[in-house]
Parts: C-alpha cells; structure tokens; sequence
C-alpha cells in the first residue's frame, strides 16, 4: 500500500496530478481543496495517499491534509459511497464543513453535490454521525463580476470532471464570479461555495 508521496509536480489540471517521485511518474486523484493547496510544476509537493485496488482499475488518491485523508477513508465506508463521490463531496466542502453538515442534520447541502441524491445525504448523516469529531465551519463568500474566459473554461472543466453536468458547471462559473477572482483555482473555490450555501 502506498501510504504517502514526496516527489515534483511534474503536471497538474484538475483534479489530476503527475508526481515523479525518483524518476517514476505516480498519477494522483486529489480533490479541488488538496489541489489548491498544491504547489506550481517544478516544485516538491507530500500527499498522504490512500491506494484503491478494484479488478478493472488500480487509483492513488491523494491528500494535502491528513484530516481529509481520514474524512475520505470514512466516506467510502458508508454504503453507496464510492472513491469518486468521496472526492467530490470533498472538493464541493472542506472536512470540517462536511463535518458541520452531519452534525446539523443538513441534508439539503449535502443533495447539492455533483452525484449525491436524498437518500445518499440522509446515509452520510446517519453513517458519518459517529466518525466525525467536533470540527469549526469555515465561512467565505463570492462576488458578480465575469472572469477571464480562460479562466472560466478552466473551472467549468474542473467542475465537469468532478460530476457537474455542464450547463450546472456554466451557471455555478457564472454566479461566483467576482472582482477579486485572479485565478481558475479561485473561481472554482468560489463556485462550489456558492452551490453548497446556495
């Protein structure tokens, strides 16, 4: 099992990594908040990882956070939860605000993520309850002012590869949009606080 990673990042486009660690090149699905928080191509990153082996497929997922790691290793036990959701329930909220939503009994966030339905959120609630410590909510907010259109075609794919339909990817980009968005990264971050607070 290959619990952990420290190598260059060789490319990065969301929610994919290339990682040479000694010369071998490790593919790394992370979710948005670990690719974030991962530095520019050229530059020495860690992730914690968690490796995922099925009969079709073989994936490394990977962490910037050890928390998350463990948040994601919760998730996927809960029936009906595979790696792919887990990703994408942490990159449409922290671990600390899923944390929040389960202790709130908010299933109605929780429906607003790409593939999670009714019955899903009510399972995370009732299954998460006793694996999630008391963890604080993190706040922020979006503006309304249209980004670069490289900007949002690189957000919108980001979305889409997360389990966004496109029209809803569009829409999310085009309601985050705000004067002190600069960056791709940003306008995602944005777009998926605004569908979960919506």
């Amino acid at each position: 099992m290959i619990g952990r990673l420290q190598g260059v990042v060789i490319d990065k486009q969301a929610p994919d990594l290339l990682v040479d660690v000694q010369g071998v090149g490790y593919e790394v699905l992370v979710s948005l908040s670990t690719f974030f928080a991962v530095p520019d191509k050229g530059e020495t990153v860690i992730l914690h990882t968690h490796f995922v082996v099925r009969e079709d497929v073989q994936q490394l997922y990977g962490f910037a956070q050890l928390a998350e790691r463990t948040m994601f290793r919760h998730l996927i036990k809960v029936n009906g939860v595979g790696p792919k959701m887990a990703l994408a329930i942490l990159s449409g909220m922290s671990a600390s605000e899923f944390a929040i939503c389960v202790h709130n009994n908010d299933v109605g966030t929780l429906v607003k993520l790409p593939g999670v339905g009714k019955k899903t959120a009510e399972r995370l609630v009732i299954e998460m309850r006793d694996r999630v410590g008391d963890i604080d909510g993190e706040v922020t907010s979006g503006g309304a002012v249209t980004p670069k259109p490289d900007l949002t075609q690189e957000a919108e794919s980001a979305l889409i590869a997360l389990g966004y339909k496109p029209q809803d990817a569009a829409k999310m980009v085009s309601r985050a949009a705000g004067d002190d968005i600069s960056s791709a990264e940003q306008l995602i971050r944005a777009a998926l606080k605004s569908m979960v607070s919506k």
